[in-house]
């Protein structure tokens, strides 16, 4: 394994020079800068954690606290966590996984140990009772996701209020006026997730503007559930013809149910899927979709923390803007029954 003294050697500098470029105690100038960083990739040296967290007071490590529901859509959790490892290695830091089942107790645990120089909290809800202790610690913490009252915090966060109204506006330019929203489960809702109530509110709050009669129902994304949610929406609302999907699991599910009743996607029902595009590319038809940069998120997420343990307490809430890609399973409203 190599070390500070070969990086210098290699360099052409000093051992302290090695470690103020590591440290960014001092100002280096960029061009040596640039030779140290290279004669570190080159030699594949690794700073020691232990003796970087004596000389500097920092651990170098990251706790990110990761969701363990099942009801959240795991492809999505690890793409974020991925993303916010890779990004926290670019700055020298590692990640420490925290299982959010130990809630305020396990923010407070990293922030009194010392164990890590910054929080990244997932799966953050309206009333999140974390942030209250991130405010009483005061350890640098980041957010993905928003709670109602983001004061001091720095979150970022797709719009989903936003992604709600693009929904509601396809289908109105469509030409549908009977629509229905298919979400998750009562128990999510219960737990006050800031995407599932925000994407709902954005699509209701649109489609009110634009005459649009809209039905809301949870499901628990089961073929039961969501067989229960569809005849309870045409039970109630028969000229219903477009459906949008906040959850993954009950997409595939949807299009089944809606064979069944003798209705073709997208000649007699349009559906959108607020999904990854990936799994929206996997039905046939192709789901028209709603989605963002899920890896984004980490990475901007690793980038507010760094500000924070740089001195920049700037707090503020930064949303990715959505993206609708029309597909295969929306066209225009068809003629009354």
């Amino acid at each position: 394994m190599a070390t500070i003294a070969e990086v210098a050697k290699r360099a052409g500098v000093s051992s302290s020079t090695v470690s103020y470029v590591i440290s960014g105690k001092r100002s280096i100038s960029a061009a040596t800068r640039t030779r140290v960083e290279a004669a570190i990739r080159d030699l594949g040296y690794h700073p020691n954690a232990g003796a970087r967290a004596l000389a500097g007071k920092r651990s170098y490590i990251v706790a990110l606290v990761v969701p363990l529901h099942t009801d959240v859509y795991v492809p999505i959790m690890m793409e974020i966590a991925i993303a916010v490892t890779m990004a926290a290695r670019q700055h020298g830091y590692d990640v420490l996984l925290i299982t959010n089942d130990e809630g305020p107790d396990g923010v407070r645990r990293v922030a009194a140990s010392g164990l890590a120089d910054g929080v990244i909290l997932m799966d953050v809800t309206l009333d999140d009772d974390r942030v209250p202790v991130l405010r009483a610690t005061g350890v640098h913490a980041a957010l993905i996701g928003v709670p109602d009252d983001p004061a001091g915090l720095a979150c970022v966060d797709h719009d989903f209020a936003a992604a709600g109204a693009l929904c509601a506006d396809h289908l109105a330019d469509l030409g549908h006026r009977d629509v229905a929203f298919i979400g998750y489960s009562s128990q999510v809702y219960r737990r006050h997730p800031g995407y599932a109530e925000r994407a709902l509110a954005g699509f209701r709050d649109r489609a009110a503007a634009r005459d649009l009669r809209f039905l809301h129902r949870p499901c628990d994304g089961t073929y039961e559930g969501t067989a229960g949610a569809v005849a309870r929406v045409f039970a109630d609302r028969p000229e219903t013809t477009g459906f949008v999907v906040q959850n993954e699991g009950a997409l595939g599910h949807l299009l089944s149910v809606l064979r069944s009743t003798g209705r073709t996607v997208p000649e007699d029902a349009s559906v959108i899927a607020l999904c990854p595009p990936a799994l929206a590319e996997e039905y046939s038809p192709r789901l028209t979709g709603v989605s963002g940069p899920a890896g984004e998120l980490g990475t901007l997420a690793v980038e507010l923390m760094m500000r924070r343990i740089k001195g920049d307490t700037t707090d503020g809430v930064l949303l990715l803007d959505p993206v609708l890609t029309a597909r295969e399973s929306t066209g225009p409203a068809p003629l009354p029954r």
